[in-house]
């Protein structure tokens, strides 16, 4: 009878954990789809996806952190690229995004002209500030302020002969004051409300280049996110002893300022904050995790590290040293116990258009979860 009771109970937790899945995969799908135009600066990209999470964690039954809003909002510079994005090498129209990016500050240029050779990679056009570089991969990110020349990145596959003309009309907005929002919620404690474990994600991404192109963002971060509400899902069926708090950042891809934000203007005490858990990338796993401040909080790690073995959910949890890479960093600066981690292996997609949701295998997503609600389980009894 008890062999039979703890099948059954295996089963159930298991069929819950299949749910979880379907959940996190439309949650992907969703916060990576064109109507969300990246999370970022232009079509209102950030905006609907901090709506459509609040709205998530409403409905899920969260409470707001503080007062009637489930958003903090803030603001900070940021340049963005709303319309005008073409660009000819030698008189071949290049597709944004997969032949070409520009680099986040550039400045807008209506031009032609010959490129100059300076060097094995860059070439340029001195009378209109133009640099072309030619790159292996094209990676794009955010910039805060607008530079005084335009910088063309080009994959190196896109062309057959050294870029020698070139024909581009690129328009950027910088916007001084870009609203933007975190999204604050928390499952209050039946024993111990004041004391708070904290999940952590960011929503945003890089948003679109132009009218045409835009950086969907699967893995970066909208996999943090399925991570976060999936977790905020269960917890509002399972309340624990200590308050679960969830905190989705906006400006991580803009240099972390969600969180530096929020550790300026803290709507939890900051003190009562046990352990904060950054997640990121959470799309793959085939080669496990790695742990941002491992070295820092040693105890967290080992526990971390015993409850995988005990469940054996992941091949390897990787340590690493302290690192300003993400949103759990204003918090240890803070004197808040703060880990971050991130998948590892899998597809290569990153800060790219191919980030995409339908390629995103979501390998470890159930074992992730189900070691992530172990882990908060032992801290709750500590």
């Amino acid at each position: 009878m008890k062999i039979r009771l703890t099948l059954l109970l295996c089963l159930i937790a298991n069929l819950v954990f299949a749910q979880d899945s379907v959940f996190a995969r439309r949650m992907v799908d969703t916060l990576a789809s064109r109507y969300f135009w990246g999370r970022g600066y232009t079509n209102d990209g950030m905006g609907k996806a901090a709506r459509f999470i609040a709205g998530q964690l409403k409905s899920l039954g969260l409470q707001p952190i503080t007062g009637n809003s489930f958003i903090q909002e803030f603001d900070f510079p940021v340049n963005t690229f709303p319309s005008k994005m073409q660009v000819s090498i030698n008189g071949k129209a290049l597709i944004p995004g997969r032949d070409f990016i520009v680099g986040p500050e550039s400045m807008g240029v209506k031009a032609t002209g010959t490129l100059l050779q300076r060097d094995s990679v860059t070439y340029v056009n001195a009378e209109n500030k133009i640099i072309v570089v030619l790159k292996d991969k094209l990676t794009w990110s955010v910039a805060q302020q607008v530079a005084d020349y335009t910088l063309v990145q080009v994959d190196k596959k896109a062309l057959s002969q050294p870029p020698a003309t070139i024909n581009l009309k690129i328009e950027n907005k910088l916007i001084g004051n870009f609203k933007a929002g975190n999204i604050c919620a928390l499952i209050k404690g039946t024993a111990k409300p004041d004391s708070v474990v904290v999940f952590t994600g960011h929503y945003d991404h890089l948003g679109g280049m132009g009218s045409e192109t835009y950086f969907p963002g699967a893995n970066d971060n909208a996999s943090g996110m399925a991570m976060v509400l999936s977790l905020a899902k269960y917890y509002a069926a399972h309340p624990q002893p200590y308050t679960v708090a969830f905190i989705c950042f906006a400006g991580e891809e803009a240099g972390i300022l969600g969180s530096k934000y929020f550790t300026e203007h803290p709507l939890i005490q900051l003190s009562h904050i046990k352990l904060l858990i950054n997640m990121d990338i959470m799309g793959t796993g085939n080669e496990g995790i790695t742990v941002v401040n491992a070295t820092v909080y040693p105890k967290y790690f080992d526990l971390l590290k015993r409850v995988n073995a005990q469940g054996n959910y992941l091949v390897k949890i990787n340590p690493r040293g302290k690192a300003a890479n993400s949103d759990h960093y204003w918090f240890t600066e803070k004197g808040v116990p703060a880990i971050f981690m991130y998948t590892m292996g899998g597809i290569k997609a990153y800060h790219d258009v191919f980030d995409i949701s339908k390629t995103l295998p979501l390998t470890e997503f159930d074992d992730l979860f189900k070691l992530l609600v172990q882990f908060n389980a032992e801290l709750q009894r500590h």
